[in-house]
């Protein structure tokens, strides 16, 4: 079951975004592109819809959330009683193909920590073809081909992909998932130390040209990276959300794509 539509946070590179829950769960991924079906759809459905969630095994006694300075990076602590751990999310700002970096940073103590990977194109109705290729995770139904990279072993359970990994304090474990047209072959992924850092200073140079400079500076300037966010980037034109076909109350009847 999804979370409370309050409970997400937006990352985007400015040609689509995804949705990350506050329990590490992303819920919602339209790949290419804002107007592209979602291989993530649970923030409308259920699991089968898909999603990819990077969560401590143990169930957190507190969990924080922020993005980092002036940026669209976004950053979640988990604190258990075993120690604390930092999951990292962003999209590295678009090139020529999308990639969704996640890392998982130890802070103190260790954390054991459980990736579930469940890839599910054209809403949920598409199950891919999955397979591991010298330790990389391949997935291709139809048009579509994403590939995962990882340092950590994956294996398959029941139609999803399974990780699990135990981090310590400064380790790091990254996730880099790349798609690319299935009649071409995939791209090599982003560094993802290098890509958090240009991502990060990409954001804080284009937010710094704001010249407001009120008591309500962090406020606008935070409006202002949720509308660049929105923005598509080869035309400019601004999408009305970043999700699809949600309700304007449950039961209600206001029911249609708010992206159009």
């Amino acid at each position: 079951m999804a979370l409370r539509i309050e409970d997400y946070a937006v990352i985007g590179d400015t040609h689509t975004a995804a949705l990350v829950g506050l329990d590490g769960s992303m819920d919602w991924l339209c790949l290419p592109r804002f107007d592209s079906a979602a291989c993530f759809a649970k923030l409308l459905g259920n699991d089968e819809n898909g999603y990819w969630k990077i969560a401590p095994v143990q169930t957190p006694k507190k969990v924080t959330r922020s993005y980092r300075q002036d940026s669209l990076v976004l950053e979640t602590v988990f604190e258990t009683e075993t120690g604390k751990a930092k999951l990292i999310d962003f999209m590295k700002l678009r090139d020529e193909i999308p990639n969704v970096v996640r890392v998982v940073e130890g802070i103190e103590g260790e954390v054991d920590f459980l990736m579930q990977f469940v890839l599910r194109f054209d809403y949920g109705s598409v199950i891919p073809w999955v397979k591991g290729v010298d330790g990389v995770l391949s997935a291709i139904a139809g048009p579509d081909a994403v590939d995962l990279w990882t340092p950590v072993d994956v294996e398959g359970r029941n139609l999803t992909s399974v990780s699990e990994f135990t981090i310590k304090a400064a380790q790091d474990v990254p996730f880099v998932l790349c798609w690319h047209p299935s009649n071409q072959p995939p791209s090599q992924p982003v560094n993802p130390t290098y890509a958090l850092r240009e991502t990060t200073n990409s954001w804080k140079d284009w937010a710094s040209v704001c010249s407001y400079k009120g008591e309500y500076r962090e406020s606008v300037v935070r409006s202002l990276i949720t509308l660049k966010a929105l923005t598509y980037a080869p035309t400019g034109g601004i999408v009305a959300a970043a999700t699809t076909s949600l309700p304007e109350s449950l039961g209600g009847s206001r029911n249609w794509d708010y992206r159009y």
